[in-house]
């Protein structure tokens, strides 16, 4: 969690503590972060009494059913009737595949593993988002940015090894 917070603080953790750091963004992520933790730790209990299969499924339907409803209450939400057939088979292929799927593989690593062991790779998601975005968008990786995602790398190093 630290090198998400020096990735989002820019480098300045004295300004966390003021409340006056970041953009949007950089709130949003730390607020995922700090949701995918506990969603984690809830849905290891779950395993007690659920196969990963039957947890997703159930996930994917509530998680289906609130963006819905705050979807409908959307100003955009009449665009969904312009979609054509590509863009419905881009919504299945995400929804089936990469995240029904994805969330397979999570809640199966998660059923074998410890919360804190298999959710630490999850923080290599900013580093690798990092290059991506360089590569990709041209954004520039600031100091302060590698050197969040190189204490990312070596926190997720530490919990893994034995």
């Amino acid at each position: 969690m630290l090198g998400v917070l020096v990735v989002v603080s820019k480098g300045d953790l004295a300004s966390i503590s003021l409340g006056n750091f970041g953009t949007a963004g950089d709130i949003l992520i730390l607020i995922s972060a700090v949701n995918w933790a506990v969603f984690s730790i809830l849905s290891r209990r779950g395993f007690q009494s659920h196969p990963p299969t039957q947890l997703t499924f159930w996930v994917m339907t509530f998680g289906w059913l609130i963006t819905s409803i705050a979807f409908m209450y959307g100003k955009n939400y009449t665009e969904i009737s312009l979609l054509d057939s590509r863009g419905w088979w881009a919504m299945i292929f995400l929804g089936v595949f990469t995240t029904g799927l994805a969330y397979i593989a999570w809640f199966d690593v998660l059923s074998q593993l410890p919360a804190a062991q298999s959710g630490a790779f999850l923080f290599l998601e900013p580093p690798a988002s990092m290059v991506v975005a360089s590569v990709v968008l041209n954004e520039k990786i600031t100091s302060a940015s590698m050197l969040g995602g190189a204490i990312i790398i070596f926190g997720v190093w530490l919990v893994n090894r034995k």
